[in-house]
This record gives C-alpha cells, structure tokens and sequence, in this order.
C-alpha cells in the first residue's frame, strides 16, 4: 500500500507528464512539409498549407486545425483525428484507413479518392463534402455520421442530415 505522501508524488508525477501535450518540435516539421508518422500533433493549426504526400499514419492529430489546407495522397492511416476541423480542406486520394475521425468536422472538404476503409466516422459532419469517389466507405460507416443535400457520395450510399 502507498503511503499518503508516495501517493501524491506519484499522481504529481503522472499529472505532469508530456505524453500527452503536443510536441512542438513535431508540429514545426510538418508544417515545413516534413512526414511525421506517429507524431504527436495534438491540437496542431495546420490551416492554410500546401503539404502533399505527407506520411502522418498513426499520428495524433486530435482537435487539430487543418481548415483550408491541401494534403492530397497524404496517409492517415490509424491516425487519431477526433474532433479535428478540415472545412474546405483538399484530401484527394489521401488515406482515412482504420482512422479514428469520431466528431470531426469535414464541412466542404473535397475528399475525392480518399480511402475510408475501416475508418470510424461517428459523429463526422461532411456536410458540402465531395466524396463520389471516395472507397472504402460502407453504409455502416455513414450512419454514424452526417452531411446535407450538398454532400456527394458514392452511389448507393446516403447519409443523415446533420441537426
């Protein structure tokens, strides 16, 4: 058994640690175009950039700004992108594979090509979103998520509309 005083080191110790604060470092690099798998970019403002290609899978990214950014055939893959903001970023043929986009916000994204496949997308708003060509999206997926009557999708597959 902790005594009292162990106790609250410990929990002092565990409250101050840098697991899960963004890297600064990290961020700076991939805003100068630099692939960066499994880096953390938690909360990172990536808006208003041109970074084609990039490696990001297994990243964390969550609530990060990628808001009016171009990353077409960048890789997600795994990545965590909860609650982050890409209105009218460019994502063709980038790769969602088996990431987590639980309550992001896609609101007229162009995501023509992007790979879903195995991706979560609960809560995901991709209202005015561009997917026609999108794979690897299921039904399934999409009923967790929502978009409008100006979200394209590919044929067969419908979304809700976001309240």
């Amino acid at each position: 058994m902790l005594r009292p005083i162990a106790a609250f080191g410990l929990l002092a110790a565990l409250a101050a640690s840098p697991v899960l604060a963004q890297d600064a470092g990290q961020i700076a690099r991939v805003r100068a175009g630099a692939s960066c798998p499994r880096c953390n970019l938690f909360q990172a403002d990536l808006s208003n950039r041109q970074l084609r290609g990039l490696n990001l899978s297994g990243a964390r990214l969550r609530q990060a700004d990628l808001s009016l950014v171009i990353m077409n055939r960048a890789s997600f893959a795994g990545a965590d992108l909860r609650d982050v903001n890409a209105y009218g970023g460019v994502f063709s043929s980038a790769g969602f594979a088996r990431a987590n986009l639980t309550n992001a916000t896609f609101v007229g994204t162009y995501l023509e090509g992007a790979n879903f496949r195995g991706a979560t997308l609960s809560g995901t708003n991709f209202s005015g979103a561009e997917m026609r060509r999108a794979v690897g999206l299921t039904q399934g997926q999409l009923n967790g998520a929502c978009g409008d009557e100006a979200t394209t999708l590919p044929v067969g597959l419908r979304i809700a509309a976001c309240r």
